[in-house]
């Protein structure tokens, strides 16, 4: 029994006049058809397997892609059906996920991470029957799902390890499937021109997800439309170059991922790369040497964690170059975005650091040749923003939502402004509620969400896009984003603050991975802070600082102390009324399988709240430490108590003790 579709003619219709100038045929399908007639030759993919790249070329590309559309077909897919896509970064999951819109079904990605319970919801939300999935342990995973959900019929897997020749019933390789495909083709000479004319601009290309910080997520359509609107706005300011070489690593679940890898690196031609593990991606970095860069400002800031471990134990004179030249290019990058124009002098010894000091570190990370580098999805720490533009790095923030294809607006390098987020792309307007809201409209604005009416009606108004995020323009269009408006709260003192906007200013340490403000309703503002283990224990190393744990380490009194100066900061930035008064440092990270924090990183807070609240009425009650059981839950999915008993720091409103 195939399940009810989820798009109507009338929905469809809706579309059309939602769109009218969109063209028909000018989707993702037809483009990646355009680019096999013009560029059969030219190199579309990489991937890295077994210390050796894999070249596919747009023919190849095109090729695979119509296999599998072909192989599928004959398994009873249906138009418009959701099919499951999981794992890691693979060119089979990109093959089948075109395959799958060349049908006009629709992918609906997962984090490879993602729990068995989360899964099975997935499953049973949009109704899926079909599932693509990268190996051994997704197909497990899916198998253990099926037993109480067996309207899962088929299971398809890219890696054969521990599977060929061992296909439970309803498991089947992605090989075979393109195998009948191209069986097929072969028998019907037409075939491939009809499967080429199947898809419509107006058809949803992939189905991905709100990160859930409240509830269940909700599914966001994507059309071909938005997508290629998206990307030509971004092409048409700058931001997009035609033939860029990219790498794809991101999780197949982020929109960012399917914008660049799939919509951009189509339309315009990117050479794709794929490592060959997310474990080598900093490796297999230096071989790929991209032009175009996209990474979170955490992989940012863990990237210069590795180059300051490494500088530590580098020789002597190394260390005594680059103590001598990087911190000279950090305060040149803050002056110049200041308005302050190098001299002479200035230019010459910046020049002189780009041989010594600059370029050889951008080498050894693999970004020597990155001419666009990105960064999005939360704000960057000013020190890290400045150390890679530092390093000649033209380093700059998007901004965008799943909703609006993450491509609405971003840093324009000569009128860069740490505080903002940049101007609107060419075909994006943008305006500021009289409640303080952003709002959007524009081509590469999702048109609802998947049934999910109610929440469409309040997101969707009158062709504008409700953000959730509170924040203004300034007079030359540039936007600053403040936090989420469903976030603003106040304090028993009636002074209004975004959580968000103080923990941005805490995260921006290097030695912080997370935190949680609290302070609604109450007397003053309080931390729950997570350490980031691999920054804080190379401080603790080069200190001598010795511990056995990440909870034994965040304990330290030392570890305290660096933390509480991070806060004195923080505390110097903030209106008297939102400083932060006391904190404590977690005996653990927030955790996306204890349901803390979303796959992408999101806070629960309603989550956290009620995990730690032994905790955090501690921080209200004057105690200097607290005795706390946590309930954690393990990769196998079994649960556990971890005991610990964790320091209370007060910190003055002065910023002082």
């Amino acid at each position: 029994m195939q399940p009810e579709h989820h798009t109507t003619a009338t929905e469809t219709t809706t579309s059309a006049q939602l769109h009218p100038h969109w063209q028909g045929d000018d989707h993702l399908i037809n483009l990646l058809a355009g680019n096999a007639r013009d560029y059969p030759e030219q190199v579309a993919m990489r991937e890295r397997d077994k210390g050796i790249w894999q070249e596919y070329s747009w023919a190849d590309y095109l090729a695979q892609v119509l296999a599998f559309a072909a192989g599928l077909e004959t398994y009873g897919i249906a138009p418009e059906e959701n099919i499951l896509v999981i794992g890691d970064n693979r060119p089979a999951l990109y093959f089948g996920m075109l395959g799958v819109v060349t049908l006009r079904a629709v992918p609906s990605p997962a984090y490879p991470d993602t729990t068995p319970g989360e899964v099975a919801d997935q499953l049973r939300r949009e109704e899926i029957r079909f599932a693509l999935a990268e190996d051994q342990e997704q197909v497990d995973k899916l198998l253990h799902i099926r037993e109480d959900y067996p309207e899962l019929q088929w299971i398809i897997y890219d890696d054969p390890r521990g599977l060929a020749g061992k296909e439970p019933h309803g498991v089947v390789a992605f090989r075979d499937i393109a195998e009948q495909g191209r069986e097929r083709l072969e028998r019907e000479p037409g075939l491939q021109d009809e499967l080429l004319a199947r898809a419509s601009v107006h058809d949803i290309a992939v189905l991905l997800h709100s990160s859930g910080t409240t509830g269940s997520p909700k599914g966001i359509p994507l059309k071909h439309g938005h997508i290629l609107a998206g990307v030509r706005n971004a092409a048409a300011a700058g931001y997009f170059e035609q033939g860029e070489t990219h790498m794809a690593y991101l999780p197949l679940a982020w929109v960012g991922d399917f914008i660049f890898s799939v919509g951009a690196a189509i339309t315009l031609k990117f050479s794709v790369n794929i490592p060959e593990r997310q474990e080598t991606a900093l490796h297999d970095l230096r071989e790929i040497a991209p032009t175009l860069y996209f990474s979170s400002p955490r992989a940012w800031s863990n990237m210069l964690t590795r180059i300051q471990v490494g500088i530590d134990e580098a020789p002597g004179f190394k260390r005594w170059l680059y103590n001598r030249f990087m911190p000279f290019a950090v305060e040149l990058e803050r002056r110049r975005l200041n308005g302050h124009r190098p001299s002479a002098l200035e230019r010459c010894w910046r020049g002189l650091g780009a041989i010594l000091v600059y370029g050889p570190i951008k080498d050894q990370l693999g970004l020597g040749r990155v001419e666009r580098p990105y960064t999005a999805g939360e704000a960057i720490g000013e020190e890290v923003f400045l150390y890679f533009r530092a390093l000649g790095l033209n380093l700059r923030q998007f901004y965008g939502q799943t909703e609006n294809c993450a491509l609405c607006a971003a840093q324009d390098p000569d009128t860069l402004k740490l505080h903002t987020v940049g101007k609107p792309f060419p075909g994006v307007e943008v305006r500021i509620s009289d409640s303080g809201e952003i709002l959007m409209r524009g081509d590469n604005i999702f048109d609802g969400y998947y049934k999910k009416p109610d929440a469409t009606a309040e997101t969707l108004q009158n062709g504008w896009l409700h953000t959730g995020d509170a924040g203004y323009l300034e007079e030359d269009g540039q936007i600053v984003v403040l936090g989420r408006v469903s976030e603003v709260i106040y304090t028993a003192a009636g002074e209004r603050f975004i959580p968000t906007y103080v923990e941005n200013h805490i995260k921006f340490s290097q030695y912080i991975k997370d935190v949680c403000v609290i302070g609604e309703k109450r007397d003053y503002l309080t931390a729950i802070v997570c350490i980031d283990l691999d920054a804080v224990g190379h401080w603790a190393e080069e200190r001598g600082v010795a511990y056995t744990s990440f909870a034994d380490l965040s304990q330290k009194t030392e570890v305290y102390d660096l933390i509480q100066r991070v806060i004195r900061d923080v505390n110097t930035k903030l209106p008297e009324g939102i400083r932060i008064r006391r904190f404590v440092n977690l005996h653990k990270e927030f955790d996306p399988d204890d349901g803390e924090v979303t796959r992408t990183r999101k806070l629960r807070r309603n989550v956290i709240d009620k995990h730690y609240a032994p905790i955090i009425e501690a921080l209200y009650d004057g105690r200097s430490g607290v005795e706390y059981e946590a309930q954690i839950t393990y990769e196998t999915g079994e649960s556990g108590v971890l005991k610990r008993h964790l320091d209370i720091r007060a910190v003055s409103a002065a910023g002082n003790n």
